[in-house]
């Protein structure tokens, strides 16, 4: 479903990506560790289309999403670290309105139950998002990609400020759509999130992809010990 190819992306003397080389098949998660300037986010950013690479290529369903740029947005949600969302439009409002502007029409019952099956508590669906945690804003982006039937989801540190009941929760729910073959590429700090919940892990320094590896492959002790040796090195 995601395919990176010599991904690079250079901004004058600095190079944020050096030649990335990854896969994400359907029904996987892989999750990207490193330290802030690690790029990250700028992987994210490349398959998402808001940055153009400078070589290499990044595609979606085998469409280059430079190429492909409206076909290959219909495919996928994104939910960055702090999802915009209207504060003072309800939970069900904003999902409406986001889904309009993707071109599909949901009933009211349609959108509540979308909600509730993203764990959204009942008692906040007709509430202004202002009254929302955090948390509760990014389940309304789990709505919102079973809404548009997402069939890729782009995640920039989505557990990041999260409690620990939140961030089990929104993990419970990647580990859903998972299963329906939902490719998941999120870029996070949290190795334990990553061990528990990503199907392969892939550690980044300094725009270089130094390590991936399938999560069961390693404790997380060992896991901890390995990202901490390069992060040190």
């Amino acid at each position: 479903m995601l395919e990176a190819t010599d991904l690079t992306k250079s901004y004058g003397n600095f190079t944020a990506l050096k030649g990335l080389n990854l896969s994400v098949k359907e029904g996987e998660i892989f999750c990207l560790l490193g330290a802030n300037g690690a790029g990250k986010s700028t992987t994210i950013n490349l398959f998402l289309n808001f940055i153009a690479p400078s070589s290499g290529t990044a595609k979606i369903q085998s469409m280059d999403v430079s190429k492909h740029a409206q076909d290959t947005r219909q495919l996928l949600s994104y939910i960055p670290e702090n999802l915009k969302l209207y504060p003072n439009l309800t939970g069900i409002e904003n999902l409406d309105f986001f889904c309009g502007l993707g071109g599909r029409t949901h009933t009211k019952d349609q959108l509540e139950d979308l909600l509730i099956q993203s764990g959204l508590q009942r008692d906040f669906i007709h509430q202004r998002v202002s009254k929302y945690s955090k948390g509760m804003r990014q389940k309304v982006g789990i709505a919102l990609a079973r809404a548009r039937d997402a069939r890729v989801l782009l995640l920039d540190e989505p557990t990041s400020g999260l409690d620990p009941k939140a961030s089990n929760e929104f993990s419970e729910l990647l580990l859903e759509l998972k299963n329906k073959g939902v490719a998941t590429l999120m870029a996070t700090h949290d190795l334990f999130r990553a061990k528990d919940t990503g199907t392969h892990i892939g550690i980044m320094k300094e725009g270089t992809l130094i390590e991936q590896f399938e999560s069961d492959e390693v404790s997380f002790q060992d896991l901890e010990k390995l990202y901490l040796k390069h992060m040190h090195n």
